[in-house]
């Protein structure tokens, strides 16, 4: 059974509004998570190198504040949601990414978290 890890970034300075679509649409998302990713009412596909294709369906969002993606081919209360929160005393934004790793692979989807992030960072210009 896979276990649930919630990471959160600090995105000082940062337009929520350029934040929400890098984050909730295929072109914010082709521009740092996958290679090319298209969408067809609520199943997204994102894709990476020239094979690897995955399908990701929304499952709850709500604008410019979460969306949330289970993989069609993951366990069935999986997700990986992107979160943002602003703080009203720094005024900084936060991202907050939730996912699921196996027993044992924590590290490994942290660090590859640690590293989208940082390049959605470049792309959003954080």
């Amino acid at each position: 059974m896979k276990k649930k890890i919630k990471i959160e970034y600090t995105l000082a300075p940062a337009s929520s509004t350029i934040l929400w679509n890098a984050i909730s649409t295929p072109s914010g998302l082709s521009r740092w998570f996958a290679d090319n990713v298209t969408r067809l009412n609520k199943t997204f596909m994102f894709k990476w190198g020239k094979t690897e294709t995955r399908e990701a369906e929304i499952t709850n969002f709500r604008t410019e504040s979460f969306i949330r993606f289970h993989w069609k081919d993951d366990e069935p209360r999986t997700y990986f949601e992107l979160k943002i929160y602003y703080n009203e005393l720094t005024t900084d934004l936060s991202l907050e990414v939730t996912d699921f790793a196996e027993p044992g692979e924590e590290d490994d989807v942290i660090n590859l978290w640690d590293s989208q992030i940082e390049v959605l960072k470049r792309t959003c210009g954080i």
